[in-house]
């Protein structure tokens, strides 16, 4: 049979009695005759405690002691989980990151894989046992215990199964796919059978909280056959039903996407609009105003530059609204005076919405589809960008979920 790995989050190990259910649902795999590595993340809400309890004992927490003290959430998960398959007769074994080993670079709270050392994992594997891995975590070359960044055991459950050669990684969390848009935002949002890498990767990066980016990348460039779907299913339901349930992200040759012109429509809360105004209409004058943003290790998503009058031009970009004031005193402090611009104005009431879609390079119309459809609901679009798979607008918040809805409506996405 086949080598599978599957990846548990916070919710799926949230209690005792949730973990017994993981347990039962692994055993089932391995009872089947597959080879099973399990990466799971810290009980709900852990990693949250820990972030807590060091800033109470210091303001801006050591990265290094940070890592140390977060990564012992997925400590917990992995030896509970080890106990519990114990418990019904299963032979397991649990490893920190360290251990196997998960090697990263020193970015301590944001570490890069950059190997992953196999061969204790396999000879576990070919003694018939089960292995667990946290998640989250690896070691440097120094030996210091590094973190990947929150949702980072996404990242480690792909590249477990990259490094192995898995026949697929099944990533269980409390939702039972990937869908066409929020079901909470919109009621007839569809579950998607397939959604090619590309797709996920956009929708994922515009605010699908579903995976963690890094791991899709992981999974695209690796070309790691990964499904999303529910752990909060009977843990016994039959092996067939479960392995075509839930969303797999594979590549577009596979998933039959030329009778689709839009998978989705995301959108993200989390935007802020700032505006340099009258800024000198000169080459590099971009790089000027953006590279003490990124200095400040602040992302920029949307940019754009108007047409310049008088030798003057104004430039718009947006940053995640959690870094607006710090953006807004980098440009006040280290570029307005640098580069003679006249006032810095901001907006952190705006929200992307996008249309995604691989069908989109074989289909014309889409941006006039979509902007005649917000145009009729009164919506004012204030920046626009675009891929060779999606299209995203800014818009006033507070239209932010009428526009999903009436796109969404638009391009049919409740139709199978």
């Amino acid at each position: 049979m086949a080598l599978i790995v599957h990846k548990y989050g916070g919710t799926s190990m949230g209690s005792t009695e949730r973990i017994r259910n993981v347990a039962r649902r692994v055993a089932k795999w391995h009872d089947a005759g597959h080879q099973i590595v399990v990466v799971p993340s810290a009980m709900s809400g852990e990693t949250n405690r820990l972030i807590g309890l060091a800033r109470e004992v210091m303001a801006e927490p050591d990265p290094r002691e940070l890592d140390m003290l977060a990564s012992t959430g997925e400590q917990v998960s992995v030896a509970l989980l080890a106990m519990a398959l114990k418990s019904i007769g299963k032979d397991a074994v649990s490893y920190a990151g360290w251990q196997v080993p998960v090697r990263t670079d020193s970015s301590f709270t944001k570490a890069r894989i950059e190997s992953i050392d196999d061969a204790r994992v396999r000879r576990d594997l070919d003694a018939g046992r089960i292995v667990i891995i946290t998640g989250f975590q690896g070691v440097d070359a120094d030996g210091n215990i590094t973190t990947l960044g929150r949702g980072g055991s996404d990242t480690s459950a792909v590249a477990v199964a990259a490094a192995l050669k898995a026949a697929e990684c099944l990533i269980y969390t409390d939702v039972d796919g990937v869908y066409t848009t929020d079901p909470r935002v919109v009621s007839d949002a569809r579950r998607l059978r397939t959604v090619t890498f590309e797709e996920m990767l956009e929708m994922a990066s515009l605010g699908s909280k579903v995976l963690q980016i890094r791991s899709v990348e992981f999974a695209g460039n690796y070309r790691m056959p990964t499904r999303v779907l529910s752990s909060l299913t009977d843990p016994m339901i039959p092996l067939e039903e479960e392995a075509r349930s839930g969303t797999l992200i594979s590549f577009e040759e596979d998933t039959h996407m030329e009778q689709a012109t839009i998978t989705g429509i995301a959108f993200n809360r989390d935007e802020a609009k700032i505006t340099v105004m009258q800024v000198p209409d000169r080459p590099g004058i971009a790089y000027q105003i953006l590279g003490p943003i990124a200095d400040a290790k602040i992302d920029v998503d949307m940019i754009v530059q108007n047409q310049g009058v008088d030798g003057r031009t104004d430039f718009t970009f947006t940053v995640p609204r959690n870094e607006y004031n710090r953006a807004m005193e980098v440009l006040n402090s280290s570029v307005k005076a640098h580069i003679g611009s006249g006032n810095i104005v901001g907006d952190t009431k705006v929200s992307k919405v996008s249309v995604v879609g691989v069908g989109m390079r074989s289909h014309v119309g889409i941006a006039s589809q979509m902007f005649r459809t917000l145009s009729e609901e009164g919506i004012n679009m204030q920046l626009i960008s675009t891929s060779e798979i999606k299209i995203s607008v800014l818009i006033d918040e507070k239209y932010m979920e009428l526009a999903v809805r009436v796109l969404h409506k638009a391009f049919e996405l409740e139709k199978a």
